[in-house]
């Protein structure tokens, strides 16, 4: 069965970028908007012209004999979702406005799509997309990269951390150290699994999540199969601190 993949957002967002590499790695037809556009020599932007625009668009998916179809436009109306009936979307949230003024006073952030792409990371983003259709599965032969703290609770650092990583290493095994009820330590091992599964949703497959002793130290003879690296975030990541959110939730009542 075919499989039309949408990728929409503002002009600029990097629509265009993501959809020619999923494109050709997944070996689709892939439809811009743009050229699409210069091939008729129709560049109507009124809502006739864009409704005109998304029919065509429509029409070449449905003749493509490809398997897969990679379409990127911006899709300003929910009409244009109606008409192309994408199977999977990629909403491009990646800036809050284009330069152009009329699209922005009438493109709607779309209610449901099935990811949303917050940064220009392409190399990063393109991984929940192909896997969603490569089918990537764990597999404890790969070389496989180790995350050990204690997460108390997981933060938007921690996942700045992971996303490094994913992108040096195919899977991810998050070790979370056992420590609930240690000094200042409140959350259980499932509390903070749930959190980071939801986190890292769409990575769920290159990642286990495992709970480990409270190691304090680790030691090594040789360095022979692995290597021990410190990954550098940017500053204001490094100030994020899970004492301080701890701190906060507790002034909140929530902890």
């Amino acid at each position: 069965m075919k499989k039309k993949i949408l990728i929409m957002g503002l002009p600029g967002s990097g629509k265009t970028t993501l959809a020619k590499i999923i494109a050709n790695k997944l070996n689709a037809d892939w439809f811009n908007a743009d050229k699409i556009r210069g091939l008729n020599n129709d560049w109507d932007f009124s809502k006739k012209g864009i409704i005109r625009q998304v029919k065509r668009m429509a029409f070449l998916a449905k003749k493509s004999k490809k398997r897969f179809v990679v379409a990127d436009f911006i899709c300003p109306l929910k009409l244009q979702m109606d008409i192309f009936k994408p199977n999977y979307v990629v909403w491009m949230d990646t800036i809050k406005k284009s330069r152009y003024p009329k699209i922005n006073k009438i493109f709607k952030k779309p209610k449901k799509y099935n990811l949303r792409v917050t940064s220009k990371n392409i190399a990063l983003w393109q991984i929940p997309i192909l896997d969603e259709f490569k089918k990537y599965k764990w597999n404890n032969k790969k070389e496989t990269a180790q995350m050990l703290g204690r997460y108390q609770p997981w933060h938007e650092g921690h996942k700045k951390l992971f996303e490094k990583i994913i992108l040096r290493n195919q899977q991810v095994n998050i070790q979370i150290k056992d420590v609930k009820g240690i000094n200042d330590n409140p959350f259980t091992f499932f509390e903070i699994k749930n959190i980071i599964r939801k986190s890292l949703f769409h990575f769920r497959g290159r990642i286990k999540i495992t709970k480990v002793p409270n190691i304090s130290n680790i030691f090594y003879g040789r360095t022979v199969g692995y290597n021990i690296e410190k990954i550098n975030l940017d500053k204001n990541l490094q100030l994020i601190s899970a004492t301080k959110i701890r701190r906060k939730l507790r002034r909140a009542g929530k902890l």
